[in-house]
């Protein structure tokens, strides 16, 4: 089978693609990132998907993705959707899902008529939420003074970067699989953060029509607080730069007062702006 027809027998098979029911969109902020993750379900081996149960339903530009086995909320969640009627058929497809499973909104930005889908359905917030970061593509390559130097990860590289992000973000190592399939594919630039020679941190880049997503920002224990996070995030611009990317948005846990985020300060520190927060809205187990 080659491989434009097995990409469309998976999409029947394991998707079910649906055109939006509203006109009404999701900030592209969000649409780029649903784009980055319906593009990991296709890459993902097949193997991965039947042992997994891992599910993905492309809604308009908007997605539903399931993969109970993964901690993670960012690959057990409803993005990209705003109308009523999208959310719905979303809704009506994560309750036959296993494991934790969210509804992530700009619950700042939505009507009240969403709130009250929301409530109506016993959506529970969970937590602060993540806030939603841009910013534009640099006019010139930055530079990046520090220990840490960063490189491409090789094709024949890519047992190792999955391995790295599945012990980055307390993933199943039989899961390794599911991110080793994005190196070297079209729209993908995966990093390492080297230090002596070591291999001690990873980042991942998604592109398409001139914005990009930035993800996978994962850094050895040990040798966390040394600055691997800055330098990816400036390989990562250089890169998208190269690449003719205008905008880079990102994500990471919303800080507090009492519950500060490195992640999000370097974010800042790189000249990203906090443009929202997005409210992580838990599923009842019971569903």
């Amino acid at each position: 089978m080659d491989a434009v027809n097995f990409a469309c027998q998976r999409i029947k098979d394991t998707t079910m693609d649906h055109p939006s029911a509203s006109p009404q969109l999701a900030p592209e902020e969000d649409l780029i990132e649903a784009r980055a993750f319906i593009d990991l379900f296709m890459l993902t081996p097949q193997t991965v998907i039947d042992e997994n149960a891992f599910r993905c339903m492309q809604l308009g530009r908007g997605c539903a993705i399931s993969l109970p086995a993964a901690p993670a909320i960012g690959l057990n969640r409803i993005l990209g959707l705003a109308a009523l009627e999208d959310l719905e058929k979303a809704y009506e497809w994560m309750v036959k899902k296993a494991g934790r499973r969210y509804l992530q909104i700009n619950a700042a930005a939505a009507p009240r008529q969403t709130h009250d889908w929301i409530r109506e359905r016993r959506l529970l917030p969970e937590g602060k939420g993540w806030a939603k970061l841009r910013r534009a593509a640099p006019s010139a390559p930055l530079s990046h003074a520090g220990e840490i130097t960063t490189r491409k990860v090789r094709v024949d590289e890519a047992e190792i970067f999955g391995s790295m992000m599945c012990a980055g973000f307390s993933f199943p190592a039989s899961l390794a699989p599911l991110w080793s399939a994005i190196v070297g594919k079209i729209g993908w630039t995966c990093f390492f953060g080297v230090l002596n020679g070591r291999l001690i941190a990873t980042g991942i880049m998604y592109a398409s029509e001139r914005l990009a997503w930035l993800g996978g920002g994962a850094t050895v224990p040990e040798f966390r607080n040394r600055g691997a996070q800055k330098a990816l995030i400036t390989a990562r611009l250089n890169e998208g730069l190269r690449r003719g990317v205008k905008t880079f948005v990102v994500e990471t846990a919303q800080p507090s007062d009492d519950e500060p985020n490195i992640s999000h300060a370097n974010l800042l520190a790189s000249e990203f702006e906090q443009i929202y927060t997005r409210m992580n809205y838990r599923f009842p187990d019971s569903l």
